[in-house]
């Protein structure tokens, strides 16, 4: 039998979100010409799950009852009439926005109007133990990772490698100076994508714990954002050649971090937007970036094509993704959501799921 979570509304995920056990499993005859069949092994969190949850924030509405989650890994199990790219045995990763796929392409970047149907809030995602996904919805997985590292690349790393690598004449490489900012998903990430590139990442945090674990994974310098609430953007500066600022710094926490962003980046540098985990703070006016003469990029994930070149990337260097040292089980999804809503963890919140032999 099947098991699911589904989102019943958008009043905070204590209340909306339910747990569904006992569903059949659905059979190749239930799919249309275009979708695929996956037995689910792992799936990981991301703030947005937060944010979709409720109560209604900047990612929208939904249409319950919906299964959230957009990232998450697992094996063929059978293929409509028109599926190409996958037979029954592959081992494959969710790709979180199949719409903008659908209408425009492999290298299509989503569009606003395109996240907010992506996995986990327009279409079913991956927080069930059987799902079934449009063709446009997968990528082939790495032969190189484990289930739990594997469902960590849809949405966070592909993100990391589109700020990376996704503009031409700006990706990161030996001579590159990376900021990143905490020890979020998308930020770790960042952080192992560019040392495995020959980069030198600077990276912030609020604890001598995590900053050792930095270190550990090739940070060359961490800056405590506690200690130095006030300017720890200029902290970070400090470091780079003759202190001229970054060439590329990922902004994870929107309003709240984009100042300290703008004081950390060179000029001609690029800022990428990825996040808004920092909350309310006074909105930063466009017109700053002129004043640091600088390039501000928002991105929401990557292409698919891109996705498929992180793959390729993965498994030809070998960089294995770090997860949280706490693992959850797909029925305690709960406990997972309230563990990255209290920034409780390192890198990725992740899923087993488990199946009766």
């Amino acid at each position: 039998m099947a098991r699911q979570w589904v989102l019943t509304g958008q009043d905070g995920f204590e209340t909306s979100l339910q747990y569904q056990t006992g569903l059949s499993i659905p059979s190749k005859t239930d799919l249309a010409p275009n979708e695929v069949l996956v037995k689910m092994h792992a799936a990981s969190l991301n703030y947005r799950e937060l944010v979709i949850a409720g109560p209604m924030g900047i990612n929208g509405p939904i249409t319950p009852p919906i299964v959230p989650g957009c990232d998450g890994a697992g094996t063929v199990e059978a293929i409509g009439s028109s599926v190409r790219d996958f037979q029954p045995g592959d081992r494959v990763l969710t790709h979180p926005a199949p719409r903008a796929v659908e209408a425009r392409g492999d290298d299509a970047h989503a569009s606003m109007t395109e996240a907010v149907n992506a996995l986990g809030q327009g279409d079913d995602g991956t927080l069930r133990s059987w799902a079934v996904f449009r063709e446009s919805g997968l990528v082939h997985a790495p032969k190189t990772l484990d289930w739990l590292s594997a469902a960590t690349l849809p949405c966070t790393w592909l993100t990391a490698w589109n700020a990376l690598f996704g503009l031409d004449g700006k990706k990161a490489g030996p001579g590159s100076w990376v900021f990143v900012q905490g020890t979020g998903g998308v930020s770790v990430a960042a952080l192992q994508l560019a040392v495995a590139v020959g980069a030198t990442v600077v990276a912030t945090t609020s604890t001598d714990e995590k900053a050792t674990r930095l270190t550990a994974l090739g940070a060359k310098h961490v800056v405590n954002y506690r200690t130095n609430a006030k300017s720890w953007g200029e902290e970070a500066r400090a470091f780079t050649p003759d202190g001229r600022g970054f060439d590329i710094v990922i902004d994870i926490g929107g309003n709240e971090t984009l100042p300290h962003s703008l004081a950390a980046i060179r000029v001609d540098g690029v800022i990428l937007v990825v996040g808004h985990v920092g909350g309310t703070a006074e909105v930063v006016p466009l017109f700053a970036a002129m004043m640091h003469s600088c390039i501000v990029r928002g991105i929401l994930a990557g292409t698919r094509n891109q996705f498929r070149e992180l793959v390729r990337f993965v498994d030809e260097r070998g960089v294995v993704p770090v997860v949280d040292d706490v693992v959850f089980e797909l029925e305690e999804a709960k406990d997972a959501y309230r563990w990255l809503k209290e920034k409780r963890h390192f890198a990725k919140v992740v899923m087993r799921i488990e199946h009766e032999v």
